[in-house]
This record gives C-alpha cells, sequence and structure tokens, in this order.
C-alpha cells in the first residue's frame, strides 16, 4: 500500500537543519572567495600597467579590455543557462543527460568564440568610432583587442565549464578556476611587461595565456567526469538545441536590459556634471561590495532549486527557497548596518578628494537602503535560474525596465541625482516583487517537480 504523500515528502515548514544551512555555504563561501580574489588580482595586474612610464598604455589596456569585457558579458546567459540545466539533470542524477547539457553548452560557446573573431574587424571599427582615439593610442588598443579576442572561444568555454561545476555543487573547483585565471595573468604580466618590456602586447598575452590554460584545465576535469569522445560531439542534432537556445536568448535579453538601465545612470550623471560622474562612480563600488555575498548566495540557490527540481522534490524546493532567502535577508541587513556605520569611512577609502567626498557622502542615504531593495532580485534571479524559468527572467526584467525605471528616470530628473538612484531603487525592489508574483502564480514551476507516488496518492 502506497504511504500519503506527506511521508514521501519533507515538511517545508519544519524548521532548516544545519545541513541545508551547510549545504548552501559550502557553494556560496567559495564562491564568496572567488568574488573578493579575482578583483584584487585585477588590481594587482593594472598596477602593474599603471607604473609603466607611459600613461597611453594604462588607458590602452583599460579601453581594450573594456571592449573584450563587454563582449564576454554579452554570453554570461551561457554560464547562467548551463548552470540551471545542469543542476537539474544532476539532481535527476541522469550522467546522460549531464553529458548531454555539456555538449550542446560547449559547442554553442566554441561557435560564439569562433564567429567573435570572424568579427573582429567590426569590433574594432565600433571601438574606434565610439571612443575618442588617435595615433599611438588608438594603435595600442587595436592591437590588444586584436589579441584578446583570440581568446573568446576559451573565454565562453570557460563560462560553460564554469556552469557545469556549479551545478554540480562543485563550487570549490569553480572557485579555483577563477583564481586560477587571475594568477596566471598576474604571472604572465610580470614575465611579459616588467622583464621583457611588451607593455600593452605582454598585457594582452598574457591574459590571453590565462584564459587558454583555464579552459584546457576546466576540460580535462570535465573530460574526467564524462569520458567525453569527440564522437558525442557529431551524434548532436540541430533540433537538440531548440530548448537551450530559447533559454539563451531570454537570459540575453534580459541582461541587455539590465545593463540598458546600468548605462543610463553613467549617461544621466553626465549631464549633471563631472562630479555627479566621479560620486556615482564612488558610489558604484559598493554595489560591487554587495554583490560579493549576494552573488554567491544566488549561485547555492541556482544550484540547489535546480538539483530539488531535477529529482522531482518540490518540498525540498521550498525548502533551499526558504534557507537561501534567509541567508540574502541576513546579507542584505549587514550590508545596509555597515554602510550606515561606515560609509563615510569607504568612500574615504575609495578618494582622498574632499568635494568628491562630500558629494558622494551626500547620496549615500541611497546605498544604506540599497541592498534591503536588490537583494531580492539578486535571490529570485537564482531560482528562475535553477527552475530555467529564463522567459519569466526576461518578462520581469523588460516589466521593471521598461514600466519602471526609464519613466522614472525621465519624470524625476528635475531631482538631478537623487531621481536617478530613486530610479534604480525602484528598478531593482520592481525586479523583486515581479518575481514573487510571477512564482506565486505560476507554482508548477516548482509543484510540477513532485514525485510521482505523491501524484498518484491523489488520484
Amino acid at each position: 500500500m502506497s504511504k500519503p504523500c506527506s511521508e514521501h515528502s519533507l515538511n517545508n515548514h519544519a524548521p532548516l537543519t544545519w545541513h541545508e544551512h551547510r549545504k548552501v555555504f559550502l557553494i556560496a563561501l567559495p564562491m564568496m572567495v572567488s568574488n573578493i580574489a579575482a578583483p584584487l588580482l585585477g588590481l594587482v595586474d593594472t598596477a602593474i600597467i599603471g607604473h609603466l612610464p607611459e600613461a597611453i598604455y594604462l588607458s590602452a589596456v583599460a579601453t581594450g579590455a573594456m571592449v573584450i569585457s563587454f563582449l564576454y558579458l554579452l554570453a554570461i546567459f551561457l554560464r547562467m543557462s548551463t548552470t540551471g540545466l545542469m543542476a537539474q539533470a544532476f539532481g535527476a542524477k541522469s550522467l546522460v543527460n549531464q553529458r548531454t547539457v555539456l555538449l550542446q553548452a560547449a559547442s554553442l560557446a566554441a561557435v560564439l568564440g569562433v564567429l567573435m573573431i570572424m568579427l573582429q574587424p567590426v569590433v574594432v571599427w565600433v571601438m574606434q568610432t565610439l571612443v575618442a582615439m588617435e595615433g599611438e593610442f588608438q594603435r595600442l588598443a587595436t592591437a590588444y583587442v586584436q589579441i584578446r579576442i583570440f581568446g573568446a572561444p576559451t573565454a565562453l568555454l570557460n563560462l560553460v565549464v564554469l556552469g557545469v561545476l556549479l551545478g554540480r555543487q562543485q563550487a570549490g573547483k569553480a572557485m579555483f578556476l577563477v583564481i586560477f585565471t587571475n594568477v596566471v595573468n598576474v604571472i604572465g604580466t610580470v614575465i611579459l611587461v616588467l622583464i621583457l618590456d611588451y607593455h600593452v602586447y605582454g598585457a594582452a598575452i598574457s591574459t590571453l595565456i590565462a584564459e587558454w590554460a583555464t579552459c584546457f584545465l576546466g576540460l580535462y576535469w570535465l573530460q574526467s567526469a564524462f569520458k567525453l569522445r569527440w564522437s558525442m560531439f557529431q551524434r548532436l542534432r540541430p533540433q537538440q538545441f531548440v530548448p537551450l537556445f530559447k533559454m539563451n536568448r531570454d537570459i540575453f535579453v534580459r541582461s541587455l536590459l539590465l545593463h540598458a538601465c546600468i548605462a543610463t545612470m553613467t549617461i544621466g550623471g553626465s549631464y549633471l556634471g563631472a562630479d555627479i560622474i566621479a560620486a556615482n562612480a564612488v558610489l558604484m563600488q559598493f554595489l560591487i561590495l554587495i554583490s560579493l555575498g549576494l552573488d554567491g548566495i544566488a549561485y547555492a540557490v541556482e544550484a540547489l532549486v535546480g538539483e530539488a527540481k531535477g529529482a522531482r522534490k518540490p518540498q525540498q524546493v521550498q525548502r533551499w527557497l526558504r534557507a537561501c532567502l534567509f541567508w540574502s535577508g541576513l546579507f542584505a541587513v549587514l550590508y545596509s548596518l555597515v554602510f550606515w556605520l561606515f560609509g563615510e569611512q569607504i568612500i574615504g577609502l575609495i578618494t582622498n578628494i574632499e568635494s568628491l567626498r562630500e558629494t558622494a557622502q551626500t547620496y549615500l542615504p541611497w546605498l544604506i537602503v540599497l541592498p534591503l531593495v536588490a537583494h531580492w532580485s539578486y535571490f529570485y534571479d537564482g531560482v528562475f535560474i535553477g527552475l530555467t524559468a529564463s522567459r519569466a527572467m526576461r518578462n520581469t526584467m523588460a516589466f521593471a525596465a521598461l514600466a519602471v525605471f526609464f519613466p522614472l528616470t525621465i519624470s524625476t530628473y528635475w531631482l538631478g541625482n537623487h531621481g536617478l538612484w530613486l530610479a534604480l531603487s525602484a528598478f531593482l525592489l520592481a525586479r523583486g516583487v515581479a518575481q514573487w508574483w510571477w512564482l506565486k502564480k505560476s507554482p508548477v514551476y516548482v509543484d510540477g517537480a513532485e514525485d510521482d507516488n505523491c501524484k498518484m496518492s491523489r488520484e
């Protein structure tokens, strides 16, 4: 005789266990460490270039790196979609499905990477058109991009590898890869720039080497885990890519809308004067600090919710939502307290220009409130990726951007920079509310994962 449904599932209302909290942090903590380590190592890399005798070298590297980073940022959907799909296959304990996710995502990454190389002349033309450059500055920045672009296939494959590792809850290896990339880059920069004096060329080549080395290491790990063979790629059929294409398309649109809102903050500030631009640049560093913690929790949400959905355990999905939301909310409160108590000191660490510090402090209250309204969108992004609800991610982002952010940016222009920060805060809050509302109205994404025993017991 079949047991009642409640006996097959965890009690969603029972207190969360230490094991559940520990599992969240086994994923979140390594990613927090890598989030902190990567910028610090990048700062070392920048400092090396910045100590060369000519400022033009740093300008060229910064400009070229910005262009390449923007290209790779547009492809961030590869990491997100791979994590969600892999987590569900991992939860279902299907090695075949996990291998299929990897093969499809890796194939797409390689094709997009080669396409970026082929479009190199277009990328260079756009950079030279949009950025005011001439003479030696233009030549060096162009050379940097032309070298770095040959790392596109490996950089995109690294996104896939990261997604696979996170989906399989191997956050320790994911952390190692992020740090490994930056360490190799720093070592290469020291040798090629400081010792061999290749300045901009050395900086580009060292990063290229780091991307290829990381890719080889990551693929070696995956080859060991999945026993990959070239014939597996040859058996893939175009129709198999349709679900992946749809998910990546939705996340791509979502990312474009997000970056359009962030870019509008910069563009809007430029009309308010140089002091506002500089002050907002300082305050944006607070957002980076926020992401160090909240991104780690979001990664945990993606992996754990996806695993539970793949395992057809709706009660466990709900419990992971409770556990991760607790930590997301706690981090948000802690951030707000830190910014309230030490916000002025943090601004002082970023800049020692008195007028700039005073301007930034004027808008500091927005940053004190921001973690409390922003953490919902970080959290629910992780939920939606774990549930592979990409269309909902796209639609809720479109609502927050088109119905809230841009109208508020225009209608509150008379408030100056306060209007911009009001629009950004409302946008982040609107995203969280829209995502919560959609999840509440579409429980099939969670409850549809329930096990067959529960379904049969009701029939």
